[in-house]
């Protein structure tokens, strides 16, 4: 399988948490937000919130209006002193405007300002992973590793850190590291899989594989989530994998076998999905 049909970007605001919601900007910009509301829009004046660069960067970030997220997020950096305390927040700021060049498919950019976020503050996890990840997205996967092993390392408990790493595994075949990954990202946080990350940005893994989905159910299992296996079970077979004996004898699946539902399946497997 080629990382290019694997993967794409989730998430237009990986990594950055919203000051202001898009919603409440219109509310802030004066706009009706309810018939019953008109009247007293009308009799008061309305009052202008002054915001920051960074503020408006991120709200046009969220807008998916990369290019101004760019010139914001510059303005913002631009407006800090290199001091020892603020290089933590400096370094925050390259790390959005990195997200906003990969969001664009700027790799080379994306990586220039990942790298200034890495010298400002070796601590901060979050460049390490995003750099893995255009390094991943260009095909270019036994790299990636080094930078999601990084961040990992610097991030233990973040389980997008750990999912991407998985992936990475994954795609270079090396599926018993693959599984441990996974296996720490689902245990830190059991919904990863259907949910975007705040951490930073991801490579999706909801790819069409059904060695992919088998090595989910086993995780799962190991976990003692009989249902999350079984649906992930059903997903690999559907894809085609139809190796019965390898899933009786499965040591993991094995701690699933007397769930009902997944002697249901067993007796009554699905047809393979034809492409």
């Amino acid at each position: 399988m080629k990382p290019g049909t694997l993967t794409r970007i989730i998430g237009a605001l990986l990594g950055a948490s919203l000051a202001i919601s898009v919603a409440s900007w219109g509310a802030q910009d004066g706009q009706v937000l309810s018939s019953e509301r008109t009247e007293t829009f009308q009799q008061q004046p309305v009052r202008h919130i002054k915001l920051s660069d960074e503020e408006r960067a991120d709200i046009f970030m969220a807008r998916k209006s990369y290019s101004e997220a760019i010139e914001y997020y510059s303005r913002a950096i631009k407006s800090y002193r290199l001091s020892p305390q603020n290089k933590p927040k400096v370094a925050a700021l390259w790390n959005k405007m990195g997200i906003c060049y990969q969001q664009e498919l700027g790799y080379e950019m994306a990586r220039k300002a990942y790298k200034k976020s890495i010298h400002l503050d070796r601590t901060f996890g979050r460049p390490w992973n995003n750099l893995g990840t255009t390094f991943y997205l260009n095909q270019k996967v036994k790299k990636s590793i080094k930078y999601y092993r990084r961040a990992v390392k610097l991030s233990p408990l973040s389980a997008s850190f750990h999912l991407n790493l998985g992936t990475a595994y994954f795609t270079r075949k090396k599926y018993k590291k693959a599984f441990v990954e996974y296996h720490t990202a689902i245990k830190i946080d059991p919904d990863i899989l259907e949910q975007n990350s705040r951490e930073g940005t991801a490579v999706e893994t909801r790819h069409s594989s059904a060695k992919f989905y088998f090595y989910l159910a086993k995780v799962f299992a190991s976990l003692g989530n009989a249902s999350e296996a079984v649906r992930y079970l059903e997903r690999a077979m559907e894809e085609g994998f139809n190796n019965q004996d390898r899933i009786l004898q499965d040591p993991d699946l094995k701690k699933i076998s007397k769930d009902p539902a997944f002697i249901a399946l067993m007796k009554h497997p699905p047809v393979a999905i034809k492409n």
